[in-house]
């Protein structure tokens, strides 16, 4: 059975990463965007990561320029966002599609086990949010308006 460890992507400073580097850890898997109407759930994400994180979770962030345009930045300029606005601890990865022809082969695999409503598994919007338990299989699915701090009970529900 294929899980989320079987997927690899480049990281914002463009070393290509195993996701299998985050084996038996609890996952927010999130397509995120600076220039959008939920950026700031970015804070919201860093406490996540801060409060869980010892007890094995992580947030990992996958820019995303397909909607509206609102990641237009480079992946200095996105590192550089997310660290000085929102003092971003958890993994980014490169900018990444997560629709269509050209989407990362992970968000393919999340979308098909998670779609979204009435079963359609495209993406609608920035900052959907997939939750995946400890063996790397996708639990949950959240819409760009379900803030992160809603989440707080279904991931220490998986810790």
């Amino acid at each position: 059975m294929t899980t989320v460890y079987d997927f690899s992507a480049q990281t914002l400073d463009g070393a290509e990463r195993s996701l299998n580097a985050y084996q038996e850890q609890v996952l927010l898997i999130v397509n995120t965007a600076s220039a959008c109407g939920f950026t700031p759930q970015y804070a919201q994400l860093e406490e996540l990561q801060r409060k869980f994180g010892p007890r094995g979770f992580s947030v990992l962030g996958f820019p995303c320029n397909q909607f509206g345009g609102q990641e237009p930045g480079s992946a200095q300029e996105i590192a550089t966002f997310c660290s000085q606005k929102y003092d971003v601890t958890f993994p980014m990865f490169a900018k990444v599609d997560v629709n269509g022809d050209n989407a990362l082969p992970l968000f393919d695999h999340l979308k098909t086990e998670k779609p979204g409503v009435l079963g359609l598994t495209a993406i609608k919007w920035n900052f959907t949010k997939f939750l995946v338990d400890r063996a790397g299989k996708t639990v949950a699915r959240y819409g760009s308006t379900t803030s992160p701090a809603a989440l707080t009970r279904d991931i220490e529900k998986l810790l």
